[in-house]
C-alpha cells in the first residue's frame, strides 16, 4: 500500500480555504464535506458560491433540473450571471492596481497587466466584437499562445455573451479547419505568430488558408497590440447578464478516429466547478500567483484562466515549450514567485534528465498535476527533489467533458504517494465492475451517478455520440473511460483509459503499472506500453522506452525489471528504446498512436501531437526486428 508523503500541518489547515468552507457548512471533515455536497446540493452550492463571492445578477430559482433525464441536467435555473464578471471586473474594483496577467515569451519579453487594466482590455476587445457582429450564442474561435492577449480574448467573448472555441496554438491548418467547421465560428481571433523552441509559428497564416469567409482579430505578438477596430473603442461596455445555461466554451478532445468531439460548457456550471477546483484543491487564495503548463487548446488552460480569475489570483502565462531552454520552467517559478504550479506527470518525467532544479522554488504552496496516472518514482521526485517534501502534490483526474476533476486530494487531509485522493466535492463517485456492481480492492470502471454542474451539456452538433460515448454503458450513469480502484483507506487511484488496458492471459492491466515497472529501472527515463495480439495469451504487452542520460540500453533487464515487479505473465515481448515517444502539445503520450504504429495500423487524427517524427522512429524500430 502506498505511504501517506504529505500530512498538513496546523498552519496549512488554518489557512485553507476548505477549511474556511467546512465551518461555513457546519462540519470538521473532508468526507463529511463531501457528503453534504452530494447528498444536500442546494444547501452546498448556495454556501460555496458565497463563499466564492461570484457574482450573480439574479439568483437561481432551483438549483438543479432533470426532468430531461440525468443526462441534460440543467443547474442554477432561473440565475442570471457573467463569468467575465467574476474573474475579471470585480477585481478591477477591488484589487485594481495588482497584476492580473503576466506573459512570459520565448525570447525574454515580459509583459503584464493589472485587474484594473485587464477589465478595461476586455471590455474593448468585447465591443470590437460587437462591431464586427457578433451576438450572444455565436462561435468566437481563440488561436493564440498562452499569453494575457489570449486571456483577455476569452473574458471577452464571456463578457458579449459569444461561446469561444480554442484551439491549440500549435495546430496545422487541416485541424484548425477543422474545429472552425465542425463549431460554425463567426469569428477568428488569432495571433499574427508565436514562437516555439527558437521557431516562428506563423499562426495568421494558417488561419488565413482555411478562414474562409470568418472575420479575424490579429493580435499582434511584437507590438503586443491590437488592431485599431480594438484600441479605438471606449471600453465602457458592461458584461451582458445571462442565463446560467448559456453557454460558455467549446472545448474539443480529439477522438481515436472521426472528427473530433466538442464539449460544450455553460457560464454558471463551468465557473462554479472550476473556482471550486482552484480554490479549495489547489487551495489558492486572492493575491497569490499561478502558473499551469498548458495550452487554451487543453483544458487545463480554460481552467487557468477561468479558475485563477475567479479566485483572484495573477495567472503568469508563458509561450512556448517549458523546457526550452531546459531549466525554464523552475526559472518562471522562481523569478514569478509562483504559489501555484501545475504540471502533468508526463513532462515531469521529461524534465527528470535534465537535473534537479537549481532556483529558488520556496514561494510554492502547491503543484496541481492531472493528465495521466503518476509512476512513483518521477512522483517521488517532484515531491522530494523539487517540493523539498513540504509542498502538497494536488493530484486531479477528470476531463475536457468534466468541466473540472473527478478526483482530487484534498489538502487538509494526509496525501498517500500518487494517489487522486478522493471524490471532488459535489461528485459521486463509485468504481463499477462488469455487471454494473461497484467494486472495491480491484480495478473497475470509473463511473458518476448523479450530474454535476461542470458536467458537459452535449457534444456540439453529435446529441447521441454524447449519449453513446458516456451514458449508454450503464443506464442513468456516466462511464468516463478510465480505470480506477479504491484502497482500504479509502484513496482512489487510477490505472489508465480503459480503451488502453491490456489483456494478457486474461489478466487485465493498465498501461501505467507496465510502465511504472520499466521506469524504475535506471536505463529508463520513460516508456511506453501498448498491447499487440498474441497467438497464446491473446495479447502481450510491447515497451517503447527513452534511455535515460549515460545509460545503456538493456532491454533484457528492463523486461526482467517489469516481471519482477507484476509477474511472468506480464513480462513484454519486446522492449525497444526510442529518442523519444509521441506527445501531445499537453504533454501526454499518445499511446493509441503508438499502438497503432506497431501494428501498421492507421493512428487515427494526429492533429494535436507535437513530434510526429517520433512516431516514424517507433515504425522504423518495429521494422527493423520485424
Amino acid at each position: 500500500m502506498p505511504d501517506v508523503v504529505w500530512t498538513p500541518d496546523r498552519e496549512r489547515l488554518e489557512s485553507a480555504n476548505l477549511t474556511r468552507l467546512m465551518r461555513r457548512l457546519g462540519v470538521e471533515r473532508y468526507a463529511d464535506l463531501h457528503r453534504v455536497s452530494v447528498e444536500e446540493p442546494a444547501r452546498f452550492w448556495q454556501e460555496l458560491v458565497g463563499d466564492l463571492g461570484l457574482v450573480l445578477s439574479r439568483p437561481w430559482d432551483d438549483v438543479l433540473d432533470v426532468s430531461d433525464g440525468i443526462e441534460w441536467a440543467r443547474w442554477f435555473v432561473g440565475a442570471e450571471l457573467n463569468a467575465a464578471e467574476s474573474c475579471v471586473h470585480r477585481w478591477a474594483r477591488e484589487r485594481q492596481d495588482e497584476e492580473a496577467l503576466v506573459g512570459l515569451f520565448e525570447d525574454g519579453r515580459r509583459s503584464s497587466l493589472t485587474w484594473a487594466e485587464a477589465s478595461h482590455a476586455v471590455r474593448r476587445l468585447a465591443e470590437a466584437l460587437v462591431e464586427l457582429g457578433v451576438e450572444p450564442g455565436d462561435r468566437v474561435a481563440l488561436f493564440m499562445p498562452m499569453c494575457p492577449a489570449v486571456a483577455v480574448a476569452a473574458h471577452a467573448c464571456a463578457h458579449v455573451g459569444a461561446v469561444q472555441v480554442p484551439i491549440f496554438s500549435g495546430f496545422a491548418g487541416p485541424a484548425v479547419a477543422q474545429r472552425l467547421e465542425d463549431s460554425d465560428a463567426k469569428v477568428v481571433i488569432c495571433a499574427d505568430a508565436s514562437l516555439r523552441r527558437g521557431q516562428r509559428i506563423p499562426m495568421r497564416e494558417t488561419v488565413e488558408e482555411v478562414a474562409g469567409g470568418r472575420r479575424l482579430l490579429v493580435w499582434d505578438r511584437e507590438r503586443d497590440s491590437w488592431p485599431e477596430l480594438v484600441e479605438r473603442q471606449p471600453g465602457s461596455l458592461e458584461p451582458l447578464p445571462l442565463p446560467a445555461e448559456h453557454p460558455y466554451l467549446i472545448a474539443y478532445t480529439s477522438g481515436t478516429t472521426g472528427r473530433p468531439k466538442g464539449a460544450v460548457h455553460v457560464h454558471g456550471g463551468f465557473l462554479v466547478s472550476i473556482a471550486r477546483e482552484v480554490v479549495y484543491q489547489t487551495d489558492v487564495h486572492p493575491g497569490e500567483r499561478i502558473h499551469f503548463v498548458t495550452d487554451m487548446g487543453w483544458i487545463m488552460g480554460p481552467w487557468t484562466v477561468l479558475g485563477g480569475g475567479a479566485a483572484g489570483a495573477t495567472v503568469v502565462l508563458a509561450e512556448g515549450a517549458p523546457d526550452f531552454p531546459a531549466h525554464r520552467v523552475w526559472d518562471t517559478v522562481a523569478s514569478e514567485r509562483v504559489t501555484m504550479l501545475g504540471v502533468s506527470p508526463t513532462l515531469v518525467r521529461s524534465l527528470i534528465p535534465r537535473g534537479d532544479p537549481e532556483t529558488d522554488l520556496t514561494s510554492l504552496r502547491a503543484f496541481a498535476t492531472t493528465g495521466e496516472p503518476w509512476n512513483p518514482a518521477p512522483y517521488r521526485w517532484l515531491h522530494e527533489r523539487v517540493g523539498g517534501g513540504r509542498v502538497p502534490i494536488v493530484n486531479l483526474s477528470g476531463g475536457t467533458e468534466v468541466g473540472a476533476c473527478f478526483l482530487s486530494v484534498a489538502v487538509t487531509e494526509p496525501i498517500k504517494e500518487c494517489s487522486l485522493g478522493f471524490p471532488a466535492l459535489g461528485l459521486d463517485m463509485d468504481v463499477f465492475g462488469a455487471s454494473g456492481r461497484p467494486v472495491r480492492g480491484e480495478v473497475g470502471e470509473l463511473v458518476c451517478k448523479r450530474p454535476w454542474p461542470g458536467m458537459t451539456r452535449g457534444i456540439w452538433g453529435d446529441p447521441e455520440r454524447y449519449l453513446e460515448t458516456y451514458w449508454r454503458t450503464f443506464p442513468g450513469v456516466w462511464r468516463h473511460g478510465d480505470w480506477a480502484s479504491v484502497d482500504a483507506g479509502g484513496n482512489w487511484y487510477l490505472h489508465g483509459r480503459s480503451d488502453d488496458t491490456l489483456n494478457i492471459a486474461g489478466k487485465r492491466i493498465g498501461p501505467a503499472e507496465l510502465e511504472s515497472a520499466a521506469v524504475a529501472h535506471p536505463a529508463v527515463a520513460e516508456a511506453a506500453a501498448v498491447g499487440v495480439p498474441h497467438d497464446v495469451k491473446g495479447e502481450t504487452a510491447w515497451l517503447f522506452c527513452v534511455l535515460a542520460p549515460g545509460a545503456d540500453p538493456d532491454a533484457e533487464g528492463v523486461a526482467a525489471a517489469v516481471t519482477t515487479a507484476l509477474g511472468k505473465a506480464f513480462k513484454p515481448d519486446r522492449v525497444e528504446f526510442v529518442a523519444s515517444l509521441p506527445k501531445t502539445r499537453s504533454a501526454k503520450i499518445m499511446r493509441r498512436a503508438v499502438r497503432a504504429k506497431a501494428l501498421g495500423e492507421d493512428p487515427g487524427d494526429l492533429s494535436s501531437l507535437e513530434n510526429p517524427d517520433a512516431l516514424d522512429e517507433i515504425e522504423r524500430a518495429v521494422h527493423a526486428r520485424a
